[in-house]
């Protein structure tokens, strides 16, 4: 079986859908990844800093897997790294299955993951369908309505599966580059699976 590995980095100074592939990044512990505008102790995307801008960043760091990618292309759309918004883009992980606070040591940098990135409209507005690409029904049917909103109540009962990669925030800082390996760390049992966050 490969080596799951780092394929792609990418991070943006200010609030846009997608980000600006990199060399390298630079996580920094409890904060983030240096230089991007979701970076902080504290909520920084837009509608959770609206509902509650006091609560703690969970979102310091979004992992998407590249095999998401390969499913995209089938459905006709053609994504690059940063495309979706990621700061990691990995190869080789099962990252969807992982459980809540498993911890990715991305060539020495370790981030610990929270949660699951809840799709959301914006991914049509950047390209016409494409949410039905990261969101689709228990019963495997694609979906073009989003999912609920982590605030809702219907977002713990919802039949979806989001597919739109993790959320994480920084243990260990340290500079991360395409071709480093990752290694993983699951939490001591019983495992919790991700939620959206």
């Amino acid at each position: 079986m490969p080596t799951p590995r780092v394929v792609a980095v990418s991070r943006d100074a200010t609030h846009r859908f997608s980000k600006v592939p990199a060399e390298s990044i630079t996580l920094v512990a409890g904060l983030g990844v240096l230089g991007d505008a979701h970076a902080g102790t504290l909520v920084q995307h837009r509608s959770r800093v609206h509902r509650d801008p006091n609560q703690p960043n969970l979102r310091q760091v979004h992992l998407i897997h590249a095999e998401v990618f390969d499913d995209a292309r089938t459905m006709g759309y053609e994504l690059g790294p940063g495309d979706l918004g990621e700061n990691v883009l990995t190869a080789d992980l099962d990252l969807l299955g992982l459980p809540t606070g498993t911890l990715l040591d991305l060539g020495g940098p370790v981030v610990r993951l929270t949660g699951l990135r809840n799709p959301c409209a914006q991914i049509n507005a950047f390209r016409p369908g494409l949410l039905k690409v990261v969101l689709s029904r228990a019963d495997g049917t694609p979906t073009d309505v989003p999912a609920p909103s982590t605030a809702s109540p219907e977002s713990a009962t919802a039949p979806v599966i989001r597919k739109a990669g993790v959320m994480a925030v920084v243990e260990r800082g340290g500079e991360v580059a395409p071709g480093q390996p990752i290694t993983v760390t699951l939490p001591a049992p019983p495992h919790t699976p991700l939620a959206p966050v």
